[in-house]
């Protein structure tokens, strides 16, 4: 099958388009015929050894942690998928690949396009957990940085279903959009306390960085030095120097997929796709999304 592969951290140079041999099924994992596949920013930091506490990379190694697809092949005690079933979840062997390993994943309806699908995964389950987390609830404003990309897109909308004021940090062309979706945008950079604090004359209560590019000093500033309510996924370093959350990892499960995907179908959670490049141009993909000005999700299609 063709994937991406890399063999050492780098950039994204060190990303290639080969063959290799496609994995075969354990006992409770679906084979699925990769469709699309989500690009994340987790990606691009695991591919240069960032992340190697948290995210240990073996080499060769096929990036990307979620994909939708068919059921081509399933193990000895998977029941509940048969082959031709279509489906999206969380991948064991990397998205970036023709076929690929499953254990967490739901089926994909029919309402839902493959681009969507793959979307949902990694950005859902992100946003669902730092939601939980920080406890937001009816009544309360959230700060979330980064509110036009992908997580932040799906945390926004979120949070104002749970009845909270979302004031979303992101470039004045996203301004319009981030509306759309009930939010009280605000540029990035210099002043950004002030802006914040003319939009939400009533306080922060609650700040999720999805950004990481330097959001955290002023949100401790808007919460009067208090970190107990600020979770980021894009700082380790300032979070571990500022001591704020730093989340990563959360339960995947078939539920949580599954319950994502009705709310995007009901209409009540909106899918905004960026851009879908061929599999072969992951590092082009990786590029863009490093650039940290993508509005929505960046896939690649097999």
């Amino acid at each position: 099958m063709k994937a991406i592969v890399f063999e050492r951290f780098g950039g994204p140079e060190v990303l290639r388009h080969t063959e290799v041999e496609a994995p075969a099924p354990g006992p409770d994992q679906i084979r699925l015929r990769v469709v699309a596949a989500g690009v994340n920013p987790l990606d691009y930091k695991i591919r240069n050894g960032w992340l190697e506490r948290v995210f240990p990379t073996t080499f060769p190694a096929i990036p990307g942690l979620e994909a939708a697809g068919v059921v081509d092949a399933v193990g000895a005690n998977v029941t509940a998928l048969a082959p031709g079933d279509e489906v999206f979840g969380f991948t064991d062997t990397g998205a970036y690949a023709e076929f690929a390993l499953a254990t967490v994943v739901a089926r994909k309806p029919a309402a839902l396009s493959w681009e969507e699908a793959a979307s949902l995964p990694v950005a859902g389950e992100t946003a669902q957990r730092v939601l939980d987390l920080l406890g937001v609830k009816d009544g309360e404003t959230v700060l979330v940085h980064a509110a036009a990309g992908a997580v932040g897109g799906v945390a926004v909308q979120l949070a104002t279903a749970r009845g909270a004021t979302v004031i979303g940090t992101a470039s004045p062309a996203n301004h319009d959009y981030l509306r759309s979706l009930g939010v009280v945008p605000v540029a990035y950079g210099e002043g950004l306390a002030d802006r914040v604090r003319a939009a939400a004359p009533q306080g922060v209560d609650a700040v999720f960085d999805a950004a990481g590019q330097g959001a955290l000093p002023p949100s401790v500033e808007l919460l009067g030095g208090a970190t107990d309510r600020i979770i980021t996924i894009a700082d380790a370093v300032a979070a571990q120097e500022l001591g704020i959350h730093f989340s990563a990892n959360g339960d995947r499960t078939p539920d949580g997929l599954a319950e994502h995907a009705r709310l995007a179908t009901a209409g009540m959670l909106r899918l905004e796709v960026a851009q879908t490049f061929p599999l072969a141009d992951a590092a082009h993909a990786h590029s863009r999304s490093a650039s940290g000005h993508t509005r929505g999700k960046l896939l690649l299609r097999p």
